[in-house]
C-alpha cells in the first residue's frame, strides 16, 4: 500500500487529530529537516507529516531545507506527497478561500538549492518536468475536493518567487502576463525534488489573499491570518477524505 506524507505549510505547522506513533529527526546527506517528521494514524490510515517551516512556524520560504525534507520523506517509506500551500490570488477565479490543484508551475526564485544532482558526479542528469505535479495524485485530490463538496480550481499556474517580501504590483502583472494564476514561495524547488527523487507529488493550494494590485489597500497579515483560519479546517477535511478513499 502506497505511504502518504503531507507537507503542511503556513497554517498547518501541526496535524490536528494525527494519532502520533513516533517522531524522527532524519540526519540526511543535506542537513536536518525543518522539523522531526511525524509518523501516526490520520482518518484511520497510516501517514507521514512534515511542518514544512518547523513548528512553530519560524524558517522562512528562502530558507527551508527543500533537499533534506524531501530526502528524509522518502527515507521514511514516503511515496506519495501531498503538498498544502498557502498562497495569494493573482486571475478573478482565485478569490480569498479558493482551494486550487495547479498542474503547472513557474520558478521566479534564485539561489535555493535546487536540486540533488550537484556536486561531485559521475555523471549529469536531467529529468522531464514538462508535466511538474503527478496526474494520478492530482485527480484522486480533485475528487477529494468535490465529494467534501467545496469549491476548487481544477487547474492553474502556481508562480513561486522568492519572498519572504510579498510581491510588488508591477511583479503580480508581469506573472499574470506569464500565466499565473497563483502566487506562492514554497512551490520550488519542493516539486522539482519530490521527480529528481521519484516521488508521486502534488499541490492542494488555498489562497488566503488576493495578490499585489488585486484588490483596493495593501495586503496584512490579519486578513491573511483569517483567511488561514477558515481555509485550513477545509483543507484537513480534504485531507480525511482522501486517505479514507
Amino acid at each position: 500500500m502506497s505511504k502518504y506524507a503531507i507537507i503542511g505549510g503556513t497554517g498547518l505547522t501541526q496535524l490536528e487529530g494525527l494519532k502520533i506513533q513516533q517522531a524522527t529527526l532524519v540526519d540526511t546527506p543535506y542537513g536536518a529537516p525543518s522539523a522531526d517528521i511525524l509518523r501516526g494514524t490520520y482518518a484511520g490510515r497510516e501517514v507521514l507529516f512534515l511542518a514544512r517551516h518547523g513548528h512553530p512556524h519560524r524558517i522562512p520560504p528562502h530558507q527551508v531545507n527543500y533537499r533534506a525534507n524531501l530526502w528524509a520523506l522518502r527515507s521514511l517509506g514516503a511515496d506519495k506527497i501531498v503538498a498544502i500551500n498557502a498562497v495569494g490570488g493573482i486571475t478573478s477565479e482565485m478569490t480569498t478561500g479558493q482551494l486550487c490543484v495547479p498542474d503547472q508551475i513557474i520558478d521566479y526564485t534564485s539561489g535555493r538549492e535546487h536540486t540533488l544532482y550537484a556536486g561531485d558526479l559521475q555523471q549529469v542528469t536531467h529529468v522531464d518536468f514538462s508535466y511538474p505535479y503527478d496526474e494520478n495524485l492530482r485527480r484522486l485530490l480533485i475528487a477529494a475536493v468535490a465529494a467534501c463538496g467545496f469549491s476548487c480550481s481544477n487547474r492553474g499556474v502556481y508562480g513561486c518567487t522568492q519572498g519572504p517580501r510579498l510581491e510588488t504590483i508591477a511583479e503580480i502583472a508581469r506573472m499574470e502576463r506569464d500565466g499565473c494564476d497563483i502566487v506562492g514561495m514554497t512551490g520550488m524547488p519542493e516539486t522539482v525534488l519530490a521527480r529528481e527523487l521519484g516521488l508521486s507529488y502534488a499541490c492542494l493550494s488555498l489562497v488566503v489573499n488576493p495578490a499585489a494590485g488585486k484588490s483596493e489597500g495593501i495586503i496584512t497579515m490579519s486578513q491573511i491570518q483569517e483567511a488561514l483560519n477558515g481555509g485550513m479546517s477545509k483543507v484537513k477535511t480534504i485531507l480525511q477524505h482522501l486517505l479514507k478513499a
